[in-house]
């Protein structure tokens, strides 16, 4: 008879990622959700989706001792997210009431305000897992 062996957290924490490896994997997924979402010539649902799944899958997958990055990676992602955006295709960002010749400036606190709403969620799902993080760590 076989015996279920299950993982230890020791065990399962040594495929946490370090905090450089979970940045530049945070970028590449956000680019990535970028381009599919300007598809269809604008920023909408799936930027938001996308954006609140990679800011708490942050958390989740670095070490313990790297979660500070993940805590001020959700407004920093989204700011230099939707300044690529306004940078290269500003008619992307579609907000009522700007004018069709605004600034690149205007534009970028126009989407932040827009995403504003997607960004204190994704920020305070992400300080959540952080501190759960913190409290289930193990004592070394």
């Amino acid at each position: 008879m076989t015996q279920a062996v299950s993982r230890t957290p020791a065990r399962v924490a040594r495929y946490d990622l370090s905090a450089g490896q979970v940045l530049v994997a945070s970028c590449v997924a956000m680019a990535a959700v970028v381009l599919l979402d300007l598809m269809d010539g604008r920023l909408g649902l799936l930027y938001s989706v996308g954006f609140v799944l990679i800011v708490i899958t942050a958390p989740l997958s670095v070490d313990v001792r790297g979660l500070f990055p993940t805590g001020v990676l959700p407004p920093v992602l989204m700011i230099v997210s939707l300044l690529a955006v306004c940078l290269f295709e500003p008619d992307a960002i579609q907000v009522n009431g700007m004018a069709k010749d605004a600034s690149t400036i205007a534009r970028l606190i126009a989407g932040t305000i827009d995403h504003g709403l997607t960004l204190v969620i994704g920020h305070g799902l992400a300080i959540v897992l952080i501190a759960l993080r913190i409290i289930g760590a193990p004592e070394r």
